[in-house]
């Protein structure tokens, strides 16, 4: 299986939001550096079979962007587990029930929690996802050890800033 982790764009600034972070959105530059990504994405041929993302309001903007942008809105669904506390069980859990006999799958999320993610799911490692950071992993097992990282691309490269 081939995931590709996604985390969410450029958001508000915590220190001077004022309500719940899970409500924290995108800042207006950040809809715009996602919607380059997601135009970068669809000349990369990306068509996962399921877009899971994260409740929270940064995540799951970025994610009806990115579906959008490449015509895929109808493949995208929320999970909670992809909220602060996101890991390999988490992960393992969301293949399970989200994305069962899926061959490609895009999640969208959380720092610190995707780069220790990807970092334990490639066996270890010093893994570092930008805001708008996409890492390709190709998963024998959800586990520790149990994929390779094929790329990890910052948002320079996907035309976002």
């Amino acid at each position: 299986m081939r995931v590709y982790f996604l985390r969410h764009g450029k958001a508000e600034d915590r220190a001077e939001w004022q309500g719940r972070d899970a409500d924290r959105p995108l800042t207006p530059e950040g809809e715009e550096i996602m919607r380059r990504e997601a135009e970068a994405l669809r000349a990369m041929g990306l068509a996962p079979d399921v877009i899971v993302t994260s409740p929270l309001a940064r995540a799951r903007r970025t994610a009806e962007i990115v579906a959008d942008g490449l015509g895929l809105s109808g493949r995208l669904v929320e999970d909670d587990r992809l909220a602060p506390g996101f890991d390999l069980d988490r992960l393992e859990q969301v293949f399970a029930s989200r994305a069962p006999g899926a061959r490609t799958v895009l999640v969208v999320g959380h720092e610190p929690d995707f780069s220790e993610t990807v970092s334990a799911l490639i066996g270890g490692g010093d893994v570092v996802m930008k805001k708008g950071g996409l890492a390709r992993v190709d998963v024998a097992a959800p586990a520790a050890g149990g994929g390779r990282l094929e790329w990890l691309l910052t948002p320079a490269l996907l035309g976002g800033r």
